[in-house]
């Protein structure tokens, strides 16, 4: 596939289009115009993830991976392999057709990751599982699960990758299927979101370390968790408030 064709999958309009940005080598190969491109703070999000984990040598699942961020950025961070998860079919594409273009070491599938029977038998060093579980009952899973349900099968997720994965790298929104209507918690603050966490993780993991975002001088920095960041900052909108996790497994 030529590079305008590329170019079009990315720019094509969908539920999630242009929600992330592009590695710059990839957005200057195909010519993505800065304003096509709605940033969610991916390169901030990705210096503190690459503060805390090492990618070289490692076997990487990116679910709900978009456009591929992340994924091309594991490679560049000395990754062996990513496996690229999207049910979107236009992103699955150009992930898959960019791959081939720069020669990328990605394996793309075309589907909705449902936490259950798929890649079952595979095991990954590195998941990256970003803003995803919140869309339980909408883009995957049951659309007649009331909120109480989609909590408890959210909690469980975690399950599907006991003794299938090292280090997972985990983010969720607030806001049920994205819903600004349909808080996931009362009252919406990231001590809610982390206590839910390490309850639903307590059994088999350990959670290494939280990133918190805050403004500094007007840009966004993600900063380990601090009793002085740990309230919410509605100044900083809804995605700005949503903790990183960095979770390893106990073996």
């Amino acid at each position: 596939m030529d590079k305008d064709k590329i170019k079009e999958l990315y720019l094509n309009t969908s539920k999630h289009s242009n929600y992330q940005i592009l590695p710059q080598k990839i957005a200057e190969l195909i010519d993505i115009p800065d304003n096509k491109i709605i940033s969610r703070f991916e390169k901030e999000r990705l210096a503190f993830i690459k503060s805390k984990v090492n990618f070289i040598g490692k076997k990487v699942l990116d679910i709900g991976g978009n456009s591929g961020y992340f994924s091309f950025e594991a490679l560049d961070l000395g990754a062996n392999s990513v496996t690229h998860i999207e049910g979107n079919t236009e992103h699955s594409d150009f992930v898959k057709n960019m791959a081939l273009l720069t020669d990328s070491n990605i394996n793309t599938i075309n589907t909705y990751f449902d936490f259950n029977e798929i890649l079952k038998d595979e095991y990954f060093d590195i998941v990256f599982n970003l803003n995803v579980i919140h869309h339980l009952g909408d883009d995957f899973g049951d659309q007649k699960i009331s909120k109480e349900k989609a909590l408890q099968t959210m909690s469980e997720t975690f399950k599907y990758f006991e003794n299938r994965c090292g280090t997972m790298i985990f983010q969720m929104g607030f806001c049920w299927k994205g819903d600004r209507n349909e808080l996931l918690f009362e009252n919406g603050t990231k001590l809610e979101m982390i206590d839910f966490i390490k309850n639903a993780v307590a059994e088999n993991w350990d959670i290494s370390s939280i990133g918190i975002a805050e403004s500094d001088n007007e840009k966004t920095v993600y900063n380990d968790l601090s009793p002085e960041n740990i309230q919410r900052n509605d100044e900083l909108g809804e995605f700005r408030n949503r903790p990183i996790f960095i979770l390893k497994y106990r073996k």
